[in-house]
């Protein structure tokens, strides 16, 4: 059983569990539930490029990434850095990251938050919606085209932007209409090593009209400068600014001088 099957088999069973102690009207009754939070989507189609700061505790492949810094902190360095939205890893087991860090965020912040999670049930978006996540994200790799449909519309009713993330032309079939922002991650979900030239290969394969998100290993002005020449809109940087004892401030420096890099 590689890395990814390992996840996804313990995200059903923990999602099961869930439901038994916190029902869907529970998750209803959510304050964030009744709010509309602010657009992933509108966020990230500004000109570019936008930048998506990632918090993320750990990773399987990498261990322990920094566990020093707290989420409140990070999102307000972000937020002052200039990113144009924010994910946050909410998976517990193998990410070391909880819903509890969205949704402190969300109580006080007006930047778009991405749930990074494996989503595998109906249920998970309902929960996003009530933490006060503003999209959620859709690995097709690991979704049938008809739980992609479903999940799709379900996210869709609920005011949630939703980044599909493809890691192969054959996925683009399983896509509805509404999969409007696409992400290529150019790490690989069953070993977890990282090819660039991935999101470089893939990305004519996408639709034209359709917010293109690279994910995953990018670390230089050099390599989202030629990313987004490419094609890319959006670039999800996480690693790269959590290694630093100051992601806001990582992601500040970066920021002010990627736009040096590409005036």
């Amino acid at each position: 059983m590689n890395i990814l099957e390992r996840i996804i088999a313990h995200k059903r069973n923990e999602v099961e569990i869930k439901k038994k102690f916190f029902s869907v009207k529970s998750l209803e009754s959510s304050e964030f539930f009744k709010m509309t939070r602010p657009s992933f989507y509108r966020a990230i189609a500004e000109k570019g490029p936008s930048i998506i700061g990632e918090f993320k505790r750990k990773s399987p492949s990498k261990g322990i990434i920094n566990s020093q810094v707290e989420v409140d902190d990070v999102a307000k360095g972000y937020e002052a850095a200039g990113v144009k939205a924010m994910s946050i890893l909410t998976d517990i087991e193998f990410f070391g990251g909880d819903e509890l860090d969205l949704q402190s965020v969300a109580a006080y912040s007006r930047i778009p938050l991405l749930r990074k999670d494996f989503t595998v049930d109906e249920y998970q978006i309902i929960e996003s919606k009530s933490i006060g996540a503003s999209a959620i994200l859709l690995i097709a790799a690991v979704l049938t085209k008809k739980e992609i449909h479903k999940f799709t519309n379900l996210a869709d009713s609920l005011g949630l932007d939703i980044l599909c993330e493809i890691h192969h032309p054959s996925e683009l079939d399983k896509l509805t209409p509404k999969n409007t922002i696409l992400g290529i991650n150019n790490r690989n979900l069953k070993t977890f090593s990282v090819d660039l030239g991935h999101s470089q290969d893939l990305i004519r394969q996408l639709p034209a009209d359709s917010l293109k998100v690279a994910e995953s290993g990018l670390s230089s002005y050099e390599e989202v400068k030629l990313l987004f020449e490419t094609g890319f809109d959006a670039f999800l940087i996480g690693e790269n600014f959590m290694r630093t004892p100051d992601p806001g401030r990582a992601a500040e420096k970066f920021i002010k001088g990627l736009k040096q890099e590409i005036r």
